[in-house]
């Protein structure tokens, strides 16, 4: 079955779907996602949006902030342009519907992060990124020319591969026809030709054990970027959140907000010491890569499984009033806020690399762009500044909508493209080969590619990683295809290929921390003023 459409777009979150509004203006848009429509790392955003609406903030303080946060690493070009392009990008999500937090004044509450200089995270509450999706869903839903298509999963993208032409990776002429989608409901593999693609299908934190993100991110376009000869880039520089509720029982783990430490929570080890003073200037409100690895080290040389973090100097009425999805999920866990210490322990976040894009969210495949979380902008450098991830996500959606109405109507739909081929395969009969292999896959980076590495690790987790790879390559090739056996081969594509990116660097910079080279020395904010 073929299915024709100007615009595909593959991910529901903030990008794919601000995307999808600007384009449908000039022609028929087709969203895709694997789950429910609001089912993407966008909902499950607690912290806010970061930028500069008004003094005494400026541009030029959030510019440094992020500079100095990525380690020496970032693309000033692309950090001017996002912080400075941000604010109208916020205005326009808040004339669609979009609320924050106020204070009595009628001021904007802007929340204060690690690695800020000053206050400037707009929020709702707790869930700003759930707010940010509810109120983009409504707009969708209300326009003609977008058709939302859900439990639709991607296998790949189409390219010439697909023709029969043999393509190599770096050349500048693969082109991106659409995709081949797996209908989950009726098991139907459907051609979708489109003339341009948006992959704005999230991060990949299920590539870890301990991560915050949903169940849904599993590297999906980034995999299928890869298999389709993109250039990918920065994978190694994977952000631990510092702060995720210790109860091994949930899986994804629950995220206790960057915002909560801007607020006065103190990180303390299990006797009630604190101990961030020692790693840095700025304790508990240091940049997420120091603090994550400070707490990764407290635990080990403890023999601890968690740190605490200290709200009990929080009025109750005012965190209960910012944080009520977190006062309440404690509470059900038997924690209470005013008189308890909250555990905490690092999980997977965040990926600050992935599909490489210019400056209009372009990847090396024609026709195919990229925006999210599954996109590497420059933005980030070694290290994502908080809240700095949902801005970039609508300034590069937009600036993809810019580019693409200038493109759409000159590209031809590729009629040529084949039919998925599925002769030889049958129904998979043992479900457990494919959990058994995610099991060890997320063991195996969870153990030696987590928050500090070494050579050693590395070629240890390569060495596993081969072995599973072809235990699930050849799975596929025999087996009817199924939204769990392609997402576990996604996670081995993303594993591989931040082992593969962690062994090319040889230093410690940022969020990639080897035990085997010195950290580089990185310019301090006094040096990034000059």
């Amino acid at each position: 079955m073929k299915q024709e459409t100007d615009f595909l777009v593959i991910g529901s979150g903030i990008a794919g779907l601000t995307f999808a509004l600007k384009v449908a203006d000039h022609g028929k848009v087709t969203v895709i996602t694997k789950a429910n429509e609001e089912e993407s790392n966008t909902k499950y955003a607690q912290g806010g949006i970061a930028g500069v609406l008004h003094g005494p903030d400026t541009f030029e303080k959030h510019i440094r902030d992020t500079l100095e946060c990525g380690a020496g690493l970032c693309d000033e070009k692309v950090v001017r342009m996002v912080v400075t392009e941000g604010a109208e990008r916020i205005r326009e999500i808040i004339e669609w519907g979009t609320r924050f937090d106020k204070t009595e004044a009628g001021e904007y509450d802007l929340a204060h992060e690690g690695g800020h200089s000053e206050h400037r995270v707009l929020h709702y509450k707790d869930s700003t990124g759930n707010e940010i999706e509810r109120a983009l869903l409504q707009q969708i839903h209300s326009h003609p020319n977008i058709t939302v298509y859900t439990h639709f999963f991607a296998i790949d993208l189409i390219t010439q591969h697909h023709l029969g032409q043999e393509i190599k990776r770096g050349t500048p002429d693969i082109e991106c026809y659409g995709a081949y989608v797996l209908d989950k409901k009726s098991s139907e593999i459907i051609t979708i030709l489109s003339k341009l693609t948006l992959l704005a299908s999230g991060g990949a934190g299920q590539v870890y054990k301990a991560t915050t993100n949903p169940a849904i991110a599993t590297g999906d376009g980034m995999a299928m970027a890869y298999r389709a000869k993109a250039t990918l880039r920065d994978m190694e520089f994977i952000q631990f959140h510092p702060t995720a509720l210790y109860n091994p029982a949930d899986h994804p783990s629950f995220l206790i907000s960057e915002a909560v430490r801007g607020e006065g929570a103190i990180l303390k080890t299990k006797d009630g010491k604190e101990f961030m003073d020692r790693y840095d200037s700025r304790a508990s409100l240091a940049p997420r890569d120091i603090v994550a690895r400070a707490i990764d080290q407290e635990m080990k040389v403890r023999g601890d499984d968690f740190v605490l973090l200290d709200c009990r100097h929080i009025s109750p009425e005012k965190f209960k009033e910012h944080f009520p999805t977190i006062y309440s999920k404690c509470l059900s866990v038997g924690i209470d806020i005013s008189k308890q210490m909250i555990p905490v322990v690092p999980a997977a976040h965040y990926i600050c690399g992935g599909i490489a894009v210019d400056e209009w969210a372009r990847s090396s495949i024609k026709n195919l762009y990229a925006a999210g979380e599954c996109a590497a902008t420059g933005l980030h450098g070694g290290n994502r500044l908080a809240s700095n991830s949902l801005l970039e996500a609508l300034v590069y959606s937009h600036r993809a909508y810019v580019d693409a109405i200038t493109q759409f109507r000159t590209v031809a739909i590729q009629s040529e493209v084949p039919d998925w081929n599925s002769e030889g395969t049958s129904q998979p009969n043992e479900m457990v080969l494919i959990t058994q292999n995610l099991r060890e896959l997320q063991e195996v980076m969870s153990t030696y590619v987590g928050i500090v590495r070494s050579d050693h690790r590395l070629k240890r987790a390569m060495d596993r990683l081969r072995i599973i790879y072809g235990e699930t390559e050849a799975l596929y090739g025999r087996t009817i295809l199924s939204s769990k056996l392609c997402e576990l081969r996604n996670l081995i594509t993303i594993a591989y290929l931040i082992v593969k990116f962690s062994m090319a660097r040889k230093e410690s910079v940022g969020l990639h921390y080897s035990t085997d080279y010195p950290p580089i020395d990185v310019k301090s904010s006094e040096q990034l003023k000059g």
